[in-house]
């Protein structure tokens, strides 16, 4: 069986899931090696998951002729250089999310990738998993009839509390919507449709935090990103969409995310996750319904979107978690702040159709 290659740029608090389902649950990718700012990182990662090679540099990686893909697992805010870097050294790139900073980034980085003929890819890939899946499989069956409209919440006070290195989550790239917004956004899109245009109003509702959680606890952090989202979306479709996010609110339970139809009312699970549950309401049967997942992956399957994307280079085929699908997500991310600050509707520039659904294979860890 013929492999793609993957270099892992970033050994960070994300990486754990990724260098377990890369060296155990995919079979079509290799890890060949890692990089990371902090060396013992990089080393810990080769040491427990056996893998090949430690690079200097970034730029070792991008050129190792051995690697097919580079996998971006930088804090946000390093998104855009790293992808820009690997680009231009001629490799495909599969990033965490988002694409980038700001719209801007994000449009530079396809342009290059265009120009150069590469593909990016992107997280989240949640939305491969069995429980978005399924509830694709729903609306498009017309169980809930003519899709009216959606409702997704994310409400939590912040990382500051667990997080061991909390900070860019308040700088350039993160805040709610940066951060959780993705998983929210790439679910809706996959369920709805494209985004035609938003509205939002955003706020920062304190300019400085403290981080309690270890090794820098006491550490106060200053605020540079809204943290109090709250967002309307048009969807091609003619179906209106209202998003919020927050760090500013204790909460102690899931927030809902809903697709209201004609015939029904369909509660979506966490789209941070890959699974369920799944409940659908519908007049006939007078209560909430928990429907059966008919999709694999409903473990998390980080890097399924990777893999996903290593078997279109390998068969030519398009990727689900594609260049088109993260660019619209980040304008749609970037637009509430956008909105908020001009005081206007703004009609979006990128457009969005919706990749094919996900196709059941016997054999756990190869896609179609």
């Amino acid at each position: 069986m013929s492999k793609v290659k993957v270099a892992m740029v970033g050994v960070g608090a994300i990486s754990g899931i990724y260098l377990e389902n890369i060296t155990q649950v995919f079979k079509e990718l290799e890890l060949v090696g890692v990089c990371d700012l902090i060396r013992e990182r990089a080393e810990a990662a080769k040491e427990k998951y056996k893998i090949n090679k430690i690079y200097d540099t970034m730029y070792d990686a991008f050129a190792d002729d051995e690697v097919d893909i580079v996998l971006n697992l930088t804090r946000p805010y390093e998104h855009f250089e790293v992808t820009k870097e690997a680009l231009k050294a001629g490799k495909h790139v599969y990033t965490e999310k988002p694409l980038g900073a700001n719209f801007q980034e994000g449009k530079e980085l396809v342009k290059l990738a265009l120009e150069k003929n590469l593909m990016i890819g992107g997280a989240p890939d949640t939305f491969l998993g069995s429980g978005i899946q399924t509830c694709r499989k729903i609306i498009d069956d017309g169980f809930i009839g003519q899709p009216i409209g959606a409702a997704a919440f994310m409400i939590c006070r912040g990382h500051e509390t667990w997080h061991p290195d909390p900070e860019f989550y308040y700088k350039a790239g993160g805040g709610p919507m940066m951060d959780m917004g993705p998983y929210y956004v790439t679910a809706l899109i996959n369920l709805l449709g494209g985004v035609s245009g938003v509205t939002g109003i955003t706020k920062k509702s304190f300019e400085k935090r403290m981080i309690t959680s270890q090794p820098k606890r006491g550490t106060v952090i200053d605020v540079e990103v809204p943290t109090y989202i709250t967002g309307i979306l048009n969807f091609d479709n003619g179906a209106v969409g209202t998003i919020f996010t927050t760090f500013d609110v204790h909460y102690k339970q899931q927030a809902r995310f809903e697709i209201y139809g004609s015939k029904g009312t369909l509660i979506v699970p966490d789209p941070n996750n890959f699974g369920g549950p799944i409940k659908l309401f519908t007049p006939e049967d007078g209560e909430y319904k928990e429907m059966p997942l008919l999709f694999d992956y409903k473990e998390n399957s980080r890097g399924l979107g990777l893999a996903d994307m290593a078997k279109a280079l390998q068969t030519g085929r398009d990727f689900r978690a594609n260049t088109q699908q993260i660019f619209h997500v980040l304008e749609v991310l970037t637009s509430f702040e956008k909105s908020s600050n001009q005081g206007a509707y703004l009609d979006l520039e990128t457009s969005y159709q919706r990749g094919l659904p996900m196709v059941s294979n016997e054999l756990h860890g190869i896609l179609d």
